[in-house]
């Protein structure tokens, strides 16, 4: 049977009312798409030429059921390339003619390019059209590029119905939580997650009054929150085994802090700190020291300096610590061994109103991510002498530019208090961050990474919204 028309499409079933075909020829047709099952109740076919139309699309399924077909032409069309499986069902496939299309030899077509290697069937040659440096190679001839087939993703994992200012995530005793500052129900939310679940589910809640801030810290194998709050005072609750659950331990004297923005934790030595970074003209950040007994004022830094964040890092082997601000450059400051105090070490102009600040490292060089509310977000560099702008990222509504690593990848993400959030993937040969995903989280203020087991995930906090996780997941695009 021979079919010579007009139409578009063959559809599902289309030829379903002449069951007896064994051949079948569509040439020089008009037809751009074949439907799932388009052949659907022919079961004695055997020949079936597609040739000489502009077909740019068509079905995995479309030959489904075609277990008799012997010769299968597909040839002088626009595709470039096919769906992987298209030939599943072609168990008695003897020859098969693929050439004159637009094939893109790449990670669509890599399944097709292994199948032409290990076809029995006989098939005509078939050369790539693109890329350009592969543009004129047989198919069957390219070298295998599985790996640069395999990207990641992150998709929707958990839906937390809690408004946020940041997830800290630790772990104690083989169990992982996160600690969630929520003020607007005046407490700090503490989450466990469930090994078999995989998910967070509610765990404790720390009471205060306009609590900011929550973050723990692991001391002689006890667990401890750090909670600052607007009013009344911030306190440290420590976990007790007996209730399972944190109760009060201290009172943090807070004479000179008046809007605590933040709290950085980190250890010198064997000596435990924290630091509360003050927002307020009329308040210090100051920094707390582990006694054996509590944590007590140790260093009060700059002041009315309105301070927004602060990182704690590694300068070229020495403790260092760097604060942005809402009126001023950041302050480098490094710890000086002789009197065990930070001392001023050097500013970074021209980076004035910085509204968080990441230290992180790419193959063991040292940079520096700051979110910018309105303008552009930075990436910088250590020179060794300085760090200096490698990159900027344009932002709009920006709370936090936030640096993480998954296996072998690096990433930034850049929140945004009006669009979605961009995620960006680090360019090994640009060395640049190159914009890689979008992820949607209302008035989002953190993006925390968490490892369990094979698995990876990343806690985004909500100010006004629903917090979520997401997952990092492998994709095969091939």
């Amino acid at each position: 049977s021979i079919v010579n028309g007009s139409f578009p499409e063959i559809k599902a079933s289309m030829f379903s009312l002449i069951p007896s075909l064994q051949l079948l020829l569509l040439s020089s047709n008009s037809l751009s798409n074949i439907k799932e099952d388009a052949f659907s109740g022919l079961p004695h076919l055997e020949y079936l030429f597609i040739e000489g139309n502009k077909i740019d699309a068509i079905s995995k399924y479309a030959f489904r059921g075609l277990r008799d077909v012997t010769h299968l032409s597909l040839a002088n069309n626009n595709m470039k390339t096919l769906p992987k499986g298209l030939f599943g069902d072609l168990h008695s496939l003897i020859e098969l003619d693929l050439r004159g299309n637009l094939f893109q030899c790449d990670c669509e077509s890599k399944w097709l390019m292994l199948w032409l290697k290990r076809s029995n069937a006989t098939v005509s040659d078939v050369y790539c059209a693109g890329p350009a440096d592969l543009k004129g190679l047989l198919m069957k001839d390219v070298p295998d590029k599985h790996a640069k087939c395999i990207s990641t993703d992150f998709v929707s994992h958990q839906i937390i119905n809690t408004q946020s200012m940041s997830a800290d995530i630790f772990f104690y005793k083989e169990d992982i939580y996160a600690a969630l500052p929520v003020p607007d129900s005046d407490s700090c939310i503490i989450m466990e997650w469930d090994h078999i679940e995989t998910k967070f589910r509610p765990f404790d809640n720390i009471t205060g009054q306009s609590v900011i801030g929550c973050r723990s810290v692991l001391i002689n194998e006890q667990s401890f929150v750090i909670v600052t709050q607007l009013f009344n005072g911030s306190r440290i609750y420590k976990f007790n085994q007996e209730q399972n659950k944190f109760t009060k331990f201290q009172a943090v004297e807070m004479l000179n802090v008046s809007k605590p923005n933040d709290i950085e934790v980190f250890r010198i030595g064997d000596e435990q700190f924290f630091l509360i970074v003050d927002s307020s003209k009329a308040g210090v950040s100051t920094l707390f020291r582990w006694n054996d007994t509590g944590f007590f004022p140790h260093q009060f830094l700059h002041e009315w300096f309105r301070d927004t964040d602060a990182e704690f890092f590694d300068l070229d082997g020495k403790a260092a610590l760097i604060l942005t601000s809402r009126s001023q450059p950041p302050i480098i400051y490094q710890w000086n061994k002789g009197n065990q105090m930070f001392v001023l070490y050097d500013e970074i102009p021209n980076m004035d109103d910085m509204v968080s600040v990441k230290a992180f490292r790419i193959n063991n060089i040292l940079y520096l991510a700051m979110a910018y509310y309105i303008g552009d977000s930075k990436v910088l560099k250590w020179t060794g002498k300085n760090f200096v702008e490698v990159q900027g990222m344009p932002s709009r509504g920006a709370m936090v530019l936030q640096p993480f690593m998954f296996k072998d990848q690096h990433y930034l993400v850049l929140s945004s208090d009006y669009s979605f959030s961009q995620i960006y993937r680090w360019d090994k040969e640009k060395q640049l961050f190159i914009k890689f995903r979008e992820v949607y989280v209302q008035w989002p203020r953190s993006f925390t990474p968490l490892s369990t087991g094979q698995r990876d995930f990343l806690f985004a906090t909500s100010f006004k919204g629903k917090s979520k996780v997401f997952e990092h997941v492998s994709v095969d695009y091939s």
